[in-house]
């Protein structure tokens, strides 16, 4: 049994109808034709979804009757990786990973062996893109909550973060393995993944300096945009 396509929209009702119109509109009665009778999901993106069924379709989307509505609490702890950006179509590919998996929240890094750079506009298209990334992979994994993708990041940055929650920077030379890092009960687990080149010992030191572990997964050195996923 299939499950429901997820539509996502800034605003829920608090009736029970709905207008399902715009992009997201469009794409269900154009692209997945979903027409009278036929069931679907319209979430919020922050943990609320309504169950609907097409009432009728409009010139530019469906009517929908709401027949149920549920609400997903806030994760704890919540789960944040700080991905080092990566080169090309990398980039793309980790966020939707991390998106598929479960990942709270998504914060760019520019470390400093990043080969990717994000300037001026350039570097707003590249956020906008990481954004529609996560976007569409929550509505691919019918994810209630589509994980937030903070602005880029300096290495300062980074480091007031993990102050104030438990840092895990993943680092071939890792001092203890990371299933054996105890996890809070609550706060941010903020888990740091380097660039194609390596995390840099100043940024090591800079992250230790700030209450991070160095952990290691294994053996292998996985690739900059598939180690946050593993």
């Amino acid at each position: 049994m299939s499950t429901l396509p997820l539509f996502l929209v800034d605003a829920l009702p608090v009736g029970d109808e709905l207008e399902l119109t715009g992009d997201e509109g469009r794409h269900a009665a154009r692209v997945k034709r979903l027409g009278p009778g036929e069931r679907l999901l319209v979430g919020d993106g922050r943990g609320t979804v309504l169950e609907c069924v097409v009432a009728h379709v409009l010139p530019e989307g469906l009517a929908l009757n709401v027949e149920s509505r549920r609400a997903e609490p806030e994760p704890s702890p919540r789960l944040v990786v700080v991905q080092a950006l990566p080169k090309g179509e990398r980039a793309e590919l980790a966020v939707e990973v991390l998106t598929e998996l479960g990942v709270d929240e998504i914060v760019p890094w520019a470390a400093s062996r990043s080969i990717a750079q994000w300037h001026g506009p350039r570097g707003d298209k590249a956020l906008a893109k990481w954004r529609r990334t996560a976007a569409e992979a929550a509505k691919q994994s019918r994810r209630p909550r589509v994980p937030e993708v903070a602005p880029l990041a300096r290495t300062a940055d980074v480091a007031v973060r993990i102050e104030s929650s438990t840092g895990l920077v993943l680092h071939e030379a890792g001092s203890e393995p990371l299933p054996a890092v105890p996890l809070p009960a609550d706060g941010d687990v903020i888990v740091v993944v380097g660039p194609e080149g390596g995390i840099a010992d100043d940024e090591l030191a800079t992250f230790a300096a700030a209450g991070a572990v160095s952990v290691r997964m294994g053996a292998p050195v996985l690739r900059t945009s598939t180690a946050g996923a593993a």
